[in-house]
């Protein structure tokens, strides 16, 4: 179950999440960054079995909170979830973007950003994430500019907008 929103991030109801995204429903969702202490971050290739953006890369990790989770709580969770490690996070800033796809499926969100830090080395787990690798932003950003087809929508759409002001939060870059 997702949590449905109005444009102004109020809660209005809960679907289930396929069903949110067949319908383009507004949602809450997050995505998580974390660092090392070279300042570089952490990305993921997601699983060649996703139900979308399969086998391409994405930051850390990202998901959507449950009806009644805490949106940080469940960011946790699913950094534990997905890579094994966690860190503190620290919210940066929220934004809405919505994105068809081929298999008639749309992310229509409000993406809450985090960051955190850590040199622990990920454990990943095979159902949600293929590798993963690090990078520096600078390098991200070009990269992405270069081959945008081996990258989420939503990590293109935050490298184009938001990575400097993530970057300005980052204590290691």
């Amino acid at each position: 179950m997702v949590i449905l929103v109005d444009e102004n991030d109020l809660a209005i109801g809960a679907m289930p999440k396929i069903e949110a995204h067949e319908k383009a429903r507004l949602h809450r969702a997050f995505s998580v960054f974390i660092f090392n202490s070279k300042g570089e971050l952490l990305l993921q290739k997601r699983a060649d079995d996703k139900y979308h953006s399969a086998g391409l890369w994405a930051n850390t990790c990202c998901s959507h909170p449950a009806p009644g989770q805490q949106i940080e709580e469940a960011a946790h969770l699913r950094l534990q979830m997905e890579m094994g490690m966690d860190s503190p996070l620290k919210y940066i800033l929220k934004f809405t973007y919505k994105s068809p796809y081929e298999n008639g499926l749309t992310e229509h969100e409000i993406d809450y950003i985090f960051i955190g830090q850590t040199d622990d080395e990920p454990v990943i787990n095979p159902d949600e994430v293929s590798e993963y690798k690090y990078m520096s932003l600078d390098e991200l950003e070009k990269d992405i500019a270069s081959y945008p087809e081996k990258y989420t929508t939503w990590l293109s759409i935050i490298s184009r907008n938001y990575l400097s002001l993530i970057a300005g939060h980052n204590k290691t870059s």
